[in-house]
């Protein structure tokens, strides 16, 4: 009699279904939808630690999820160039689990190859990020976490070789990328950019020197709030080794700026 019973349950709500929309359509499956790809809840910090000097990072460091914040000479809270950073990651390292409160100073700087996994910016200081080194084979990825009230820029790529920003949240930003577009010696880099909702206010996701042959590759993009599209996805420069770099466009063009209309998606 129970199974009877579960079995005309069962059919019932996929008859429901099928009167809405059809199994796997609908306003069920729209809102399962939603949710998957909602961006994860900015998380809580499990303690808070000042920092007054770089902590120095070489292998693996698991910050547990302890807010980070600068204090002394890292605590101005200022948008000063030449900051320390309250993390320095040697090349291969890897950080993990951290929550950078205010003030951040330069946040983060990677010396080489580097990982930062489930790292958060609660206000971006001068940068949230930095990839410096001088390996074209080098790589920094970002996976997971997120940033908030970056006025200027969130990463800055100052060295050559790639960066990966994935599965990355971002709100209230100039930047989300930038390859340096005056550092005295330049580079030709790369920077691939998938699953990253970025909020709006915001400028742009990426800023590339096309006459030093960066690429910027993207999927995956969701947009909030932005119904007027005013958020640049590639904006393009001329990039200099002194004085001011210069726009020159934007867009996608299947060579620096590489995307279609169905990688970027407005909600």
């Amino acid at each position: 009699m129970r199974r009877t019973t579960l079995a005309r349950v069962t059919a019932a709500i996929v008859a429901a279904l099928t009167i809405a929309g059809g199994v796997g359509s609908g306003p069920v499956a729209s809102a399962a939808s939603a949710t998957a790809s909602a961006a994860a809840a900015w998380p809580s910090p499990s303690g808070q630690k000042a920092v007054g000097a770089t902590i120095n990072v070489s292998g693996t460091l698991d910050g547990k999820m302890v807010r980070h914040y600068g204090t002394g000479d890292l605590g101005s809270g200022g948008q000063d160039e030449g900051q320390d950073p309250i993390f320095k990651l040697a090349n291969g390292a890897v950080l993990k689990n951290v929550i950078l409160g205010s003030p951040a100073a330069d946040g983060i700087h990677c010396t080489g190859t580097c990982t930062l996994q489930n790292v958060w910016w609660e206000d971006v200081g001068e940068d949230a990020a930095t990839f410096k080194g001088t390996s074209s084979s080098q790589t920094m990825t970002i996976d997971g976490g997120g940033a908030r009230s970056a006025s200027d820029k969130v990463f800055q790529h100052n060295g050559p070789g790639t960066m990966n920003i994935r599965n990355f949240q971002v709100d209230n930003f100039g930047k989300l990328y930038r390859s340096c577009g005056n550092c005295s010696t330049q580079y030709k880099r790369n920077v691939v950019i998938s699953n990253v909702t970025a909020t709006s206010p915001g400028k742009t996701l990426a800023g590339i020197n096309t006459n030093y042959g960066d690429t910027a590759r993207f999927s995956g993009i969701t947009i909030v709030g932005d119904s007027s599209k005013k958020i640049v996805i590639c904006e393009k420069y001329r990039g200099v080794t002194s004085g001011e770099p210069t726009k020159i466009g934007s867009g996608a063009d299947g060579v620096n700026c590489v995307y279609s209309s169905s990688d970027i998606t407005y909600r």
